[in-house]
């Protein structure tokens, strides 16, 4: 194990939620911040509600009573989207059409 890994120390020290981001400030001095719309629990909450958090597993998790939203920090870090985002993307997806007969006749 190399020495910086031994300086790590991926524990939440502070939170903040701005319109569009998730910004997580961890005890080692990073910063780690990702858009919003990967958690919708957290996109769809009131100011006031993304403000109280709390800090819980050990100070490796985010968790928000109001809405029962729980991050880690090890997710953030490996920039993992919520299942509900992801589940959400997939459903926006639009279909392939180009094998869809368009009821027109083909022209020779």
């Amino acid at each position: 194990m190399g020495i910086l890994a031994l300086a790590a120390d991926e524990r939440v020290a502070s939170v903040r939620c701005s319109e569009d981001t998730l910004s997580v400030d961890l005890m080692d001095g990073r910063t780690i911040m990702v858009p919003l719309l990967w958690y919708p629990r957290l996109a769809g909450a009131s100011k006031a509600e993304r403000e109280n958090w709390q800090i819980c597993g050990g100070g490796y998790g985010i968790h928000w009573p109001d809405i029962d939203e729980d991050l880690s920090t090890e997710g953030l870090l490996r920039g993992a989207p919520s299942p509900e985002y992801r589940t959400a993307k997939v459903r926006k997806k639009k279909p392939n059409r180009s094998f869809e007969r368009t009821g027109r006749k083909r022209q020779r």
